[in-house]
């Protein structure tokens, strides 16, 4: 296979700030005040709507570690007293209740995601009792996709047999990385024999898609490590990878203000690790299916992106788009397809809202038909790398979108016309940056604000 290159002059042009895109407009330029009322309204519409077409997705948010992984900028709670799980789902089945009671028809369950956090924190039992109170007078959909993240040091065989009976055929461990050194630096240590145990187990009890997770651009990672990582990763073949880019936010995630930077490669290095990792993969049987993502041509990813039905949303890359993704749990997001809506971050205020019977909504936005046709272009690049355009976006097109896709154009990052555009294999590389053309709200951002992670 020959070796891909990438234009240095580029990587300095195109490092900069630049959203990952799992929502258009992004977080930051949601309203910080949402009104629950107009909430539950859209909620209620939107639900009468799509629930008898597609279904709807659910995603539950279990925040708590035992241990804090410095790189982690995700919402979590460091504790080891497991007591706290109890209260916790009093207070999940409470938030659904509420939910249930907008819904005057039964929901068809879709789509089931378990994040965090690390949901295997909790006991098999309690993850059990969550999804019968979930799942009690619900349908489910024939082709529904029911999954959880797990981590392979305190996944057991018991969370696998439980999760399996309920429903739910895929599994993403967060790997991360397994050079010693760098497990050391960013407080995650997890032997490779802890991992390879909790892929088998999954496999025998009956999990038909096991997905790892990867970052590259670690403290101390070296093309050799990530070499060595991604070799012994490759002994166990997981369905899917995701080869995430490290995002370091010192400014939101306290925890990376730990590491001394002189320990983080620079940009150009960090795009050789990926480079690295995607040759393996892609040598060994991997596609290559969008923004950090690998698949095998067997996994249910790789089929959807081949038809054309992949998407992309707060979860990442999806098989699924039921147009209604309904978020429990403190800190999760729901998209109705024309709005968004975060719960509050805390769990004291969590508890509070949903004890007072009250949705925990705290940030959101309602989005414009210009919206709604931007967002459209922006998962159109996401998942299939190119997009067409709308006659009636032409003017806010011509006047602040074309002239930067010129730019692109010109750095050797797309072709385009006055129809479409579609990436280059150079561009395959600044994704992020060829989205950010179609964000009509970056020029709004102050060039002193830090409000996302750089692109590469």
């Amino acid at each position: 296979m020959e070796r891909e290159t990438v234009n240095s002059l580029l990587v300095k042009k195109y490092n900069q700030p630049v959203p990952r895109y799992t929502s258009y407009p992004t977080v930051p330029f949601w309203k910080e005040r949402l009104n629950a009322d107009e909430w539950t309204t859209n909620f209620t519409t939107r639900f009468n709507e799509l629930n008898h077409i597609n279904g709807i997705s659910l995603y539950i948010h279990l925040p708590f570690c035992e241990s804090l992984c410095t790189y982690c900028g995700c919402n979590k709670k460091i504790t080891t007293n497991h007591s706290v799980e109890g209260a916790y789902l009093e207070a999940l089945e409470k938030e659904w209740m509420l939910y249930r009671k907008l819904m005057k028809q039964t929901p068809l369950i879709r789509e089931v995601h378990l994040g965090g956090g690390t949901p295997t924190f909790f006991s098999p039992g309690s993850l059990e009792r969550l999804m019968k109170f979930l799942l009690k007078n619900t349908l489910i959909h024939a082709r529904h996709d029911l999954s959880v993240e797990g981590h392979p040091n305190n996944t057991t065989t018991q969370h696998l047999k439980m999760l399996h009976s309920t429903g739910f055929r895929r599994i993403s461990y967060g790997v991360q990385d397994l050079d010693p050194a760098v497990q050391q630096i960013i407080n995650r240590i997890q032997p490779f024999e802890n991992l390879k145990a909790a892929t088998d187990n999954a496999r025998t009890a009956g999990f038909r898609s096991v997905n790892f997770d990867l970052i590259y651009g670690l403290p101390l990672q070296t093309a050799e490590s990530i070499e060595r990582t991604i070799n012994k990763v490759l002994e166990l073949q997981p369905d899917r990878i995701a080869f995430y880019s490290y995002a370091h936010v010192p400014w939101t995630s306290k925890a990376q203000r730990l590491f001394d930077e002189s320990h983080l490669p620079d940009a150009e290095t960090k795009l050789q690790l990926y480079i690295k990792g995607k040759e393996l993969l892609i040598k060994n049987g991997y596609a290559d299916i969008g923004m950090d993502h690998f698949a095998l041509p067997s996994d249910d990813l790789y089929i959807a992106w081949k038809a054309g039905r992949l998407h992309r949303n707060f979860m990442g890359y999806t098989t699924q788009n039921t147009g209604l993704l309904l978020g429990l749990g403190v800190s999760s997001i729901s998209d109705t397809g024309n709005a968004f809506a975060q719960n509050t971050k805390t769990l004291h205020e969590y508890y509070e809202y949903v004890n007072a019977g009250r949705l925990a909504v705290h940030k959101g936005y309602f989005l414009s038909e210009q919206d709604i046709s931007f967002r459209k272009y922006i998962l159109d690049i996401s998942c299939k790398g190119e997009t067409w355009f709308n006659n009636a976006d032409l003017p806010v097109l011509e006047a602040l979108v074309f002239p930067k896709l010129t730019a692109l154009e010109n750095d050797g990052l797309i072709e385009w016309n006055h129809l479409s555009v579609k990436l280059t294999v150079q561009g395959h590389y600044f994704i992020r940056n060829v989205c950010s053309a179609f964000d009509l709200y970056l020029h709004e951002v102050n060039s002193r604000q830090q409000l996302f992670s750089k692109a590469i």
